[in-house]
């Protein structure tokens, strides 16, 4: 047994008694204190890592019919990425040329525990992927119990803390681990920069926004307007010319300013696809995607970007005039008030919306000829695009996937700034076809056969998306009971 003798002197037991021992005291109680406060949080994090490294084996016996018991922690091969995680709403097969990765299966979220009330909506995986963050992490350290099953002690915690947050966020996009972190760019923009000079800085609270349109010579006026008012609004302009034709374009004074990409007869969806990658449009607040057959006479985009702020759109789309406006579906037809989501009224073949319809057209919808989207919607309808379904019909429908929450709250129609759809497809039509000609079933008509393209595209897409669903055992869908009706 320890013994500790203690001074005879009066004067030296005072001294003792008054200052060594009570600053003894001191740091011995903090010492407990920190103990009782870190090592519960780290043996908690190690019992979920234990369950998380136990879920493999005994997620079966949670739901038989998942395969997500098949994927056991192994090393990752090079051919393996993290999906992005605003994919995760998407059905497996859809996810354009990624690989789902084989981690460990982390255990849902236990009933008793609440989730957001923005994500009450959102589909829930049973199998969650590898954390964000952790791609340069050896893989017997991730998703297994030896990443926090270390005998800790207060200041190894307090040092694996500091370590292993800063050691998380280096993120380092596929082919870039033999490059200094400091030197990696993983996303760009469309900003054009001169040859020589300095370029001129935004403003400081400056937003950046993408206007792009697919666009032809016979809609040049109509052309003209738009990228007149949203080059004066500070966005970034880009127009795809379906119809080869560049040059006539030059007359404009701010031709110089946009940026002009050519492709013959290719629609809005196949250039977007190719050329505005999330991670190239990155930069942008918002997106618009729009046809080149909208009259802006009364559209403000400056005020119309403040008010689907305002409002939390996610996805949203300007009302058309029903005066001027060849209106599809009447959801997107203007009224009195500032924002609506949803319409009481008679929508043809498909019966009628009233205020308990949960279902697109009536909710939760927007038409494709002139969608805005936010940051992380355009992210997850980018990769819900079909590579070779190029008119994308049936999208529409799907979009509240996409809406980063509640679709019947994050999609709406800004009612106070209102476009005019004049409806004058020329997409396919002969450069000299001159004016439209009266339909002729035994003459060739290429909007005729556009149409009839665009028809089997959505009936296509609409195979894959049911496969999808059905084959992506680990994928909960939100909205299984909807049945799109199409117009």
């Amino acid at each position: 047994m320890l013994k500790i003798s203690i001074p005879v002197d009066a004067k030296t037991r005072s001294c003792l008694c008054s200052g060594v021992f009570p600053a003894a005291s001191v740091i011995l109680l903090v010492f407990f204190i920190a103990t009782s406060v870190l090592v519960p949080d780290h043996k908690q994090s190690e019992l979920q890592a234990l369950a998380r490294s136990d879920a493999v084996g005994s997620f079966s016996n949670v739901n038989s019919t998942c395969n997500c018991e098949e994927r056991e922690i192994a090393p990752r091969s090079k051919e393996q990425e993290i999906m992005p995680q605003e994919r995760q709403t998407l059905p497996q097969s859809k996810k354009v040329q990624e690989i789902m990765p084989q981690e460990g299966v982390i255990l849902p979220q236990s009933k008793d525990q609440e989730m957001p009330k923005e994500t009450e909506t959102l589909p829930q995986r049973k199998d969650q992927e590898r954390p964000q963050g952790t791609e340069t992490l050896p893989e017997s350290i991730v998703g297994s119990n030896d990443l926090n099953s270390i005998n800790c002690q207060v200041g190894w915690c307090l040092f694996f803390s500091f370590s292993y947050s800063d050691f998380q966020d280096r993120e380092a996009p596929q082919g870039s681990e033999t490059l200094p972190r400091g030197i990696v760019q993983k996303t760009s923009n469309l900003q054009m920069r001169p040859l020589w000079g300095n370029v001129a800085k935004r403003k400081p609270n400056e937003r950046a926004n993408l206007f792009a349109a697919a666009v032809g010579v016979k809609q040049k006026e109509l052309v003209n307007k738009m990228a007149t008012k949203f080059l004066s609004s500070g966005f970034t302009v880009m127009l795809f010319h379906y119809d080869d034709n560049v040059d006539e374009w030059r007359e404009f004074d701010w031709n110089s300013n946009v940026i002009h990409v050519s492709a013959h007869n290719q629609t809005k969806w196949w250039f977007a696809k190719r050329f505005m990658h999330p991670d190239i449009v990155a930069e942008y607040d918002y997106v618009f995607l729009w046809d080149e057959d909208i009259g802006v006479d009364s559209f403000d985009p400056a005020r119309y970007l403040s008010i689907v702020a305002s409002e939390g759109l996610e996805i949203s789309q300007p009302a058309l005039d029903v005066r001027k406006s060849e209106i599809h579906q009447q959801i997107t037809a203007r009224t009195k008030s500032t924002v609506h989501r949803s319409r009481n009224v008679r929508i043809y073949k498909t019966g009628s919306c009233d205020g308990s319809s949960t279902k697109p057209p009536c909710t939760a919808w927007v038409e494709m000829m002139a969608p805005v989207f936010s940051r992380d919607a355009w992210r997850c309808a980018w990769h819900m695009i079909q590579n070779d379904l190029i008119h994308a019909w049936g999208l529409d429908y799907r979009l509240g996937y996409c809406a980063q929450g509640d679709r019947t709250q994050k999609m709406g129609i800004v009612d106070a700034e209102y476009v005019v759809h004049h409806g004058k497809p020329t997409l396919g039509a002969p450069k000299d076809s001159g004016p439209p000609q009266p339909f002729n079933p035994r003459k060739f008509n290429p909007r005729v056969e556009v149409r009839r393209q665009s028809w089997n595209e959505y009936k296509t897409f609409k195979r894959r998306w049911a496969k999808a669903a059905e084959d992506d055992k680990c994928w909960i869908d939100p909205y299984k009971d909807d049945e799109p009706h199409r117009k």
